[in-house]
């Protein structure tokens, strides 16, 4: 949060032309926000940078108020969210359940978007690697990094898919003018995705998780097959 936060002001200051915004309150949305405390840093430093802006362009009489829409899943924990905001804030809050894979507002309604590490969640498991006659069938894995090739791709398909939905309902959400921030997980060109520290978490807890599911099919099997014993002798 800190090493964005520099990057996202200066963006703010250069390119967010808040001249052209009659409306008011100015509406932020945080999509992804899971529930805190990340989500109430990021909020007050946009809000900040936003007000700076304004007084930047000498707009001091027409600082508008500000809406935040706070964005999750609808089985986020919205209550402990809301518990935890803080009382100091320069904002009304909002909480908005749905998947940010479509539309969430209304259109031409949102002045400034922004996403943290939430964005490299697919909208759904492809479907070629739960089909066990298909190349990219990832049995006993539950990443890409040491899958076969077809996994990675059709990892990669379904997030081109994801995101071009994404980004279109942003379009028809976002005013003219206004600005888009995602700060997303990426590996840089010629790494391979087993040198990925992220990769090689997921293939650890991967494993973890095999053996959990081979010990609980043991003693589902152990247990089975006492209860027939022990059926047999009653």
């Amino acid at each position: 949060m800190n090493v964005s936060r520099t990057m996202i002001e200066e963006a703010i200051a250069k390119k967010l032309d808040v001249k052209c915004f009659s409306s008011n309150p100015f509406r932020l949305a945080d999509l992804g926000c899971s529930v805190g405390p990340n989500t109430f840093i990021a909020m007050q430093h946009i809000v900040e940078a936003v007000e700076r802006r304004y007084l930047a362009q000498g707009l001091k009489s027409e600082m508008p108020e500000f809406q935040v829409f706070f964005n999750d899943h609808v089985g986020n924990d919205f209550n402990t969210l809301f518990a935890s905001l803080p009382t100091e804030r320069r904002y009304f809050a909002c909480g908005v359940p749905g998947s940010f894979h479509g539309r969430l507002f209304p259109e031409s309604s949102i002045h400034f978007m922004f996403s943290s590490h939430a964005l490299h969640w697919l909208s759904k498991v492809p479907e070629e690697l739960l089909d066990k006659n298909s190349p990219a069938w990832n049995r006993g894995r539950i990443h890409y990094t040491s899958g076969p090739e077809e996994v990675s791709h059709a990892y990669a398909a379904q997030f081109e898919h994801d995101m071009e939905i994404f980004l279109s309902a942003r379009a028809k959400e976002l005013v003219v003018g206004g600005m888009i921030v995602f700060l997303i997980l990426a590996l840089p060109n010629g790494i391979p995705a087993s040198q990925n520290p992220y990769g090689i978490m997921f293939d650890l807890l991967g494993s973890c998780l095999m053996d959990m599911a081979k010990e609980v099919r043991r003693m589902i099997f152990y247990f089975g097959i006492r209860k027939v014993n022990l059926t047999s002798n009653s």
